[in-house]
């Protein structure tokens, strides 16, 4: 099951782009917390706190209890982290979005392939890992932190799709048909072809002989 995780956060009066850069300044990350049957707040949360929470677990698929202003905590996911394309270790925004028990919501998981495929282990075959998220609609206390997949019997040329996995008390959202990885043959470099070269015989060059009064040292007058 997921894991839990807590965070304190203060409402904020001030949006916008101005209002955020200052927060940043001041060593915290401005968010909103949102969901069903509420009005989204405006709230920031202190940047080495928020660092140290995410270290360790995974965000998409955690419970955080937030306590805004001291009142008492809602469970919340981490819908978004917003963080900077130049340095990818500051975090500009974040979206939380408050869950209720007895409701499902709908997350991605991530997708763990476990053990080593026949095909890699005794035949040099490639593991193509192509779907790495499920999508689930789950009750918050069912959320599985990922999803496993035994690959050990996967031989070249097969695969495991959607349809191959199963979540306890989640539906799985995705088309069953989708693959989830396959098993693929190692490439083989192809040797280069010879090309044999036919004997030619190299064309005479013909010249046309100049007249015997044309000097090519000098220009004509």
């Amino acid at each position: 099951m997921s894991q839990q995780a807590n965070l304190d956060a203060a409402t904020r009066a001030e949006t916008g782009k101005g209002a955020a850069r200052s927060l940043r300044r001041q060593g915290k990350v401005p968010g909103v917390i949102y969901g069903h049957g509420r009005e989204p707040e405006a709230v920031a949360v202190e940047t080495a706190a928020l660092h140290k929470l995410l270290v360790g677990i995974s965000a998409g698929t955690t419970i955080v209890d937030v306590a805004v202003d001291g009142r008492p905590p809602v469970r919340a996911l981490i819908r978004e982290l917003q963080r900077d394309s130049l340095r990818p270790g500051e975090i500009l925004h974040l979206d939380l979005y408050e869950v209720r028990a007895d409701e499902q919501i709908t997350l991605a998981v991530p997708i763990h392939l476990v053990g080593l495929p026949d095909g890699v282990r005794n035949f040099g075959g490639v593991l193509d890992h192509s779907l790495r998220e499920l999508e689930i609609e789950v009750l918050p206390s069912d959320i599985p932190e990922s999803v496993e997949l035994d690959v050990t019997a996967l031989g070249i040329g097969h695969s495991l799709f959607v349809r191959d996995i199963r979540i306890e008390r989640a539906q799985v959202l995705n088309d069953p048909d989708t693959p989830v990885c396959s098993v693929v043959a190692p490439r083989t470099e192809e040797a280069p072809a010879v090309v044999e070269e036919a004997a030619t015989t190299e064309p005479e060059l013909i010249r046309k002989p100049k007249a015997d009064t044309e000097d090519d040292t000098e220009p004509k007058a």
